[in-house]
């Protein structure tokens, strides 16, 4: 029998959606995560970013889930503003408008846990992102569950970037209101308050969460969940995500036939 973990990074790369049967479901959160591990060393590299999800309250219902997720982006899925992003449709696919921390120093594995002070002093800058998400499981993103989102990638399909704005002290971030276009048309808005209460927090969340594993790169890039609510897109969408002073993002997405 074909592992789940061998279908699910097949379902990724090849755009196609697969069932799953009760005994593939992870068990646990440790086993949802061990799962997602699995997959990512089936599709390549990392890449320099993190995406962590459900950190609204709209996020978290979706999902069924009282806690954010996190997962490393894989190096193909990752792009930067003005990229064409292909895109399977086949996939659920949602685009969600968030920030994007980097790092400028480690958050190294260890014991304690880390402060928020010391997450916040590790940050050294600030982008615009926009997240495609999605599902490669049959029962769409509401249906799958949180253990199998997790382990499908924590439901990343492609991460885009804008330009990395170093003077972040200077910015209200939780009041940073925040943009989405599709097509030229504002589809929705937030502010950054709906990451956490402040896409700081979300930092601070996973330096905690990944300090017991691999803990955090320097020049690592985090998105840290969506602030404005998830809004359904399609191939040849135009997408735009307007933050104000820090800048804007923005994807266009390509449809890519399934191999």
């Amino acid at each position: 029998m074909i592992s789940i973990a061998t279908r699910l990074a097949a379902a990724r790369i090849e755009g196609i959606s697969i069932s799953t049967d009760p005994a593939d479901h992870p068990a646990t959160l440790e086993d949802a995560y061990a799962l997602q591990r699995a997959v990512a060393a089936m599709i390549g590299a990392d890449s320099d970013a993190w995406k962590v999800g459900s950190t609204s309250a709209e996020a978290q219902k979706k999902l069924g889930t009282t806690e954010p997720g996190a997962a490393r982006v894989p190096a193909q899925f990752r792009f930067q503003s003005g990229d064409p992003v292909p895109v399977h449709a086949a996939h659920d696919l949602w685009v969600e408008a968030e920030f994007a921390l980097r790092l400028g120093a480690p958050l190294p594995p260890r014991d304690t846990p880390y402060t928020r002070d010391e997450a916040a002093a590790a940050i050294d800058g600030v982008a615009p992102a926009l997240e495609i998400v999605g599902t490669r499981l049959s029962d769409g993103l509401s249906g799958a569950g949180r253990l199998l989102v997790t382990a499908d990638g924590g439901a990343n399909v492609a991460l885009i970037t804008g330009d990395v704005v170093t003077d972040w002290r200077s910015l209200d971030l939780p009041a940073q209101p925040v943009g989405l276009l599709r097509n030229g048309t504002q589809e929705s808005s937030g502010t950054g308050a709906n990451a956490l209460g402040d896409p700081v927090n979300v930092i601070h969340w996973i330096a905690n969460n990944q300090r017991t594993s691999k803990g955090l790169d320097a020049g690592d890039i985090v998105s840290t969940g969506t602030c404005t609510g998830l809004v359904r897109v399609a191939p040849g969408d135009i997408l735009v995500g307007d933050f104000g002073d820090i800048g804007v993002v923005e994807a266009r997405l390509v449809s890519t036939t399934p191999s």
